[in-house]
């Protein structure tokens, strides 16, 4: 529901006004609302840029957010994750004096412009902002801080504002710190940011999105027992840009969506082509973003891939990356499996995923994540453990594949402790479908 139809609900309870009239209102409010932000932004902006002229110290632009936000939502609810945005708001308002200056860019971003004489003043005050923002009501807040100290006043404020996120969006991918301060490398992702962004649509309209598969393979059989379907984008100018590069980008600004819708129409397509081929043991996985989770919607586009191309429901397969203490996701995959998907928990292993999941959400296959196989191979307790993980699954009547296998080493050991089914470089990259089709075909004697 959004605000201005819970804002026309709530005036047609309270002062019993009609639907209209009380829509009515709540469009003039959220209007309102809209004129509001922007002139605080204008306003905002003014200061800084007096600030800018009138100073002769460093100026410092910090722009923080609050560690998965949205799982605060999720779990406590949206009431409760805007209480905490103005508590942090009244938190900046008692620390910042009448030369420092804050707003609350979107969501829970926000940006401070302070004027500091050394490194050490300015860390000193982004603790202060920490450490008065570290609890809400024993809700534990981790901000992630991006810091763009001021180095040619000239500059466009929006472009200080852009450095800082830069730094932010560091932050968060950092394990170490949660302190970056912006460096002109980062200028270049700045840059494929855009470039993605002005892209994206057109690369979907152009078929510029190709669908890569990497088969998945039996090592006692060595044949081929189903594909991951993975996207690559092809640009007619660029050429091949990597998921490194823009599926984090598309992810955060929603877009995802519309590839996956595009992957899994493409995935049934080829579905399809192998069953008239006489090849009807082949699924292909593919992946569900956490933005379909959200609601049923993906439920029905899938359906409808499935039922245009007339294939077996069982081909499609879904791999989803779970997260420990979502209940969301662990009630969206029990509907799955209700409407008979065939389900695998992507990057097991990874640091989020816990034994937990597999008690209380119906995966039918776990895929041990790459960086979890690497470190258990790098040691004989690690190899116990991965023993016990097989064992383990084995016991649940969970299916199981290795991901990311790369060494005869690792192959004979997974055949040893009886993790049959693998999918890695060893035995073949990502490639075309075309190329995929057929090395299948070989693989089947057709």
């Amino acid at each position: 529901m959004t605000h201005i139809e819970k804002a026309t609900d709530f005036l047609m309870q309270e002062f019993h006004c009609s639907q209209a009239l009380a829509g009515a209102f709540a469009e003039e409010f959220g209007y309102n609302l809209k004129i509001r932000s922007v002139n605080k932004q204008n306003r905002f902006r003014k200061d800084v840029h007096d600030l800018l002229l009138s100073s002769s110290k460093k100026i410092g632009f910090i722009q923080f957010d609050v560690r998965r936000f949205k799982i605060i939502n999720d779990l406590y609810g949206e009431k409760f994750g805007d209480e905490v945005l103005f508590f942090i708001k009244d938190n900046l308002k008692a620390l910042c004096n009448d030369r420092q200056f804050y707003l609350n860019l979107r969501s829970d971003v926000f940006m401070v412009v302070t004027e500091y004489d050394s490194d050490k003043e300015l860390l000193r005050f982004i603790k202060s902002i920490e450490e008065r923002s570290a609890f809400f009501k024993d809700v534990k807040l981790q901000l992630a801080f991006g810091v763009y100290s001021v180095d040619d006043k000239s500059m466009e404020i929006r472009q200080m504002e852009d450095r800082a996120s830069m730094a932010r969006t560091a932050a968060k991918e950092n394990a170490i710190s949660n302190v970056i301060f912006y460096e002109e490398q980062f200028k270049e992702l700045l840059y494929t940011r855009k470039f993605i962004e002005e892209n994206m649509h057109s690369a979907v309209i152009e078929k510029q999105f190709k669908m890569y598969l990497q088969p998945k393979y039996s090592i006692s059989r060595n044949k081929i027992i189903g594909a991951e379907a993975l996207v690559r984008w092809i640009h007619p100018e660029k050429g091949m840009i990597y998921p490194n590069e823009f599926i984090p980008v598309i992810e955060e600004n929603g877009f995802i969506k519309i590839v996956d819708y595009y992957i899994w129409e493409e995935a049934s397509r080829f579905i399809r082509k192998c069953m008239d081929s006489g090849i009807e043991d082949c699924p292909v996985s593919v992946n569900v973003s956490r933005h379909h989770l959200k609601d049923m919607e993906f439920v029905q586009v899938l359906m409808d891939d499935i039922q245009k191309h007339q294939i077996e429901q069982s081909l499609l397969e879904l791999e989803i990356t779970e997260t420990a203490n979502d209940e969301q996701i662990g009630q969206m995959a029990m509907r799955l499996k209700m409407n008979g998907f065939t389900l695998l928990m992507d990057d097991f292993g990874s640091g989020y995923s816990s034994l937990n999941v597999l008690l209380e959400t119906p995966f039918d296959v776990i895929k041990l994540d790459k960086k979890f196989m690497d470190n258990m191979m790098a040691s004989d307790k690690g190899k116990l453990i991965l023993e016990h993980t097989v064992s383990m699954s084995q016991e649940l009547g969970l299916g199981l594949l290795a991901e990311g296998v790369e060494t005869k080493e690792q192959v004979k050991l997974l055949d040893k402790i009886g993790c049959d089914h693998v999918q890695g470089y060893y035995f073949a990259k990502p490639m075309p479908q075309e190329e995929f089709y057929e090395l299948l075909k070989k693989d089947r004697g057709i």
